[in-house]
């Protein structure tokens, strides 16, 4: 499988989603990936976070995903297993202990080597109207001290 390339320098953000399965049912990252392997021809994310708090990579940062049409290029993808209801009824923030753990560890390292990186998540891209990641970001973010970069570039550390 070719996957599309793309340069990490120019990596200007990370978009978090939610697989949108029921709440506590076990999904591995290989399955997550075989689904958008035969939905859209290759991986979606670059990380899958599991119900235990495991962060799989998926794609390497050089590779371009399939988890934010039209802007796939320079974003890094995380998804995390969960994100609906036990019923599949409503979006639900379903993040475990360990997922969230493995979130925020995530964002820490792409902030150290992208100190300009925006966060946010799949529905605050314009034109989407899912409710991915089925919570806030932006208050998440807030919550934890990690707030929006200071404006002027966004360039790899070394």
């Amino acid at each position: 499988m070719q996957i599309p390339k793309m340069d990490p320098a120019g990596i200007r953000y990370l978009t978090i989603h939610c697989a949108a399965t029921p709440e506590g049912r076990v999904h591995r990252a290989d399955e997550i990936t075989r689904w958008d392997v035969d939905r859209f021809g290759q991986p979606s994310y670059h990380h899958v976070i599991e119900l235990s708090g495991i962060a799989v990579r998926t794609l390497d940062d050089d590779q371009r995903g399939a988890h934010t049409g039209g802007h796939n290029t320079g974003n890094i993808g995380i998804c995390y297993v969960g994100g609906m209801d036990a019923a599949m009824k409503k979006p639900k923030d379903t993040r475990t202990g360990a997922q969230k753990q493995a979130l925020l560890r995530l964002i820490g390292e792409y902030r150290a080597r992208f100190p300009d990186i925006v966060v946010r998540g799949h529905n605050e891209w314009p034109g989407v109207t899912k409710a991915c990641p089925s919570f806030s970001v932006r208050a998440m973010l807030k919550a934890e001290g990690i707030g929006e970069p200071a404006p002027g570039g966004l360039k790899a550390k070394t």
